[in-house]
């Protein structure tokens, strides 16, 4: 249903990524959720990705592990606060190589059209925090996991 919209507004802490997809709330519900799927189409292509824990439920905690081609290993976890099936998930996210650096994610799923829009809001501790996702190119790892998991829906999980 389209490519993959970022809004990052100067002097604000968020970072909201927005996508339409051509598969029924449920279904990206479920592939976004599922700790079996979550490797084929979370980050960056050029890294594979591990999951280390995944408890799907408010108080759940989560441990992603992004490698790259020389076995470096880059983790992210957090904690689940909400999850609310199949419209909406809030989370934390930290990535482990900057303690302290927590973001409060809310992914709402709006059945729209026969698919489904995709609206994550990224809040960030500060303004210099965001701002060093977007310089590490984080949105370029949104975009490409936004376009895997549209490989995964298509493919019918």
């Amino acid at each position: 249903m389209g490519d993959t919209e970022f809004v990052i507004e100067p002097g604000r802490q968020d970072i909201v990524m927005i996508r339409g997809f051509d598969a029924p709330r449920d279904v990206v519900f479920q592939v976004v959720t599922d700790p079996e799927l979550v490797p084929r189409w979370w980050g960056p292509r050029f890294l594979t990705t591990r999951v280390d824990r995944m408890e799907v439920r408010p108080g759940g905690r989560w441990r992603y592990v992004n490698v790259d081609s020389r076995g470096r290993e880059y983790f992210f976890s957090g904690v689940y606060h909400a999850v609310v099936a199949p419209e909406r998930i809030v989370r934390t996210w930290e990535f482990e190589g900057t303690p302290g650096e927590v973001a409060l994610e809310t992914v709402t799923l709006e059945a729209v059209d026969g698919g489904t829009r995709y609206v994550a809001q990224s809040v960030h501790p500060s303004v210099e925090a965001r701002d060093a996702i977007v310089r590490a190119d984080g949105p370029r790892g949104g975009r490409e996991s936004m376009d895997r998991l549209a490989e995964v829906l298509a493919a019918g999980s």
